[in-house]
């Protein structure tokens, strides 16, 4: 009688049981380290509470997309995601193409100068790979990138990275046509996906310039719903603020669920 090549059937579920509680163990590992930080929170109860976990999850990727009339330069979406980042604790790496950064604004929404590593790339494309490459260095607080494209498997490599780490990816989308505008609507792996526009300011009671507005707006959130925001921009300390208007006013969605109960 001939050897069998194949080992007994009998013999294969111990190991693939094996194979997939190790699976299963590492994958727990993997998701309890992820759910173990602390969100970063705004400070501002109506969008903490609207987000899942209190505020910003942290060692993930987020995308901020310019709504203005002058989109080309991205100012509240630059100054919205300087203010993020300056509330993370160590240095920020920021990828760009256009040294257009204007130092003094990103100080005035809190980011110091001196907390800041530029990393400029010739080309678009070549901002995700940097922006990649950062994400794995622990000691950084968070990676910036600014691009105009991002697909769908760049976005999931980057969300990938940020969760390993723990380092959070803040990918700011800016665009010069409406073909470019169009992309920054397409689908992509980040958990959250903010559109930022300039707000009418309220007249303020002494000649000079008050603190700026921009309507917020949650265009996408994993595990929560669309909302907007009327706020009032970072301050010197990368904290938003709801509009004086509206600060006094009860919030609508938690007077409909109270009406409901």
């Amino acid at each position: 009688m001939s050897t069998p090549l194949r080992p007994a059937l009998s013999t294969v579920p111990s190991v693939t049981s094996a194979t997939v509680a190790e699976l299963r163990r590492q994958i727990e590992r993997l998701e309890g380290s992820a759910h173990a930080r602390a969100p970063l929170p705004f400070g501002i109860a109506a969008v903490d509470d609207h987000l899942p976990g209190g505020g910003l999850a942290r060692g993930a990727l987020h995308e901020v997309v310019e709504a203005g009339p002058a989109a080309e330069f991205a100012g509240s979406a630059t100054l919205f995601t300087a203010g993020i980042a300056a509330r993370f604790r160590g240095p920020v790496l920021w990828c760009l193409t256009r040294g257009d950064l204007f130092a003094p604004g990103l100080a005035l929404a809190g980011l110091a100068p001196d907390r800041v590593i530029y990393a400029e790339a010739g080309r678009d494309r070549d901002v995700l790979p940097l922006v990649e490459e950062g994400l794995r260095e622990r000691g950084l607080a968070a990676v910036v990138g600014e691009v105009t494209r991002l697909s769908l498997i760049a976005s999931r490599r980057l969300q990938l990275a940020a969760e390993a780490t723990g380092v959070t990816a803040l990918l700011l989308r800016r665009w010069w046509t409406v073909a470019e505008k169009d992309l920054a609507a397409l689908p992509s792996a980040a958990v959250t996906r903010w559109r930022i526009a300039p707000a009418p300011s309220e007249p303020v009671p002494a000649p000079g310039l008050g603190r700026a507005k921009w309507q917020v707006d949650l265009v996408r959130c994993r595990g929560g719903e669309p909302r907007s925001w009327i706020l009032e921009a970072c301050d010197a300390k990368g904290r938003l603020a709801l509009a004086a208007a509206l600060a006094g006013r009860p919030d609508p969605a938690a007077a409909r669920r109270a009406i409901a109960r």
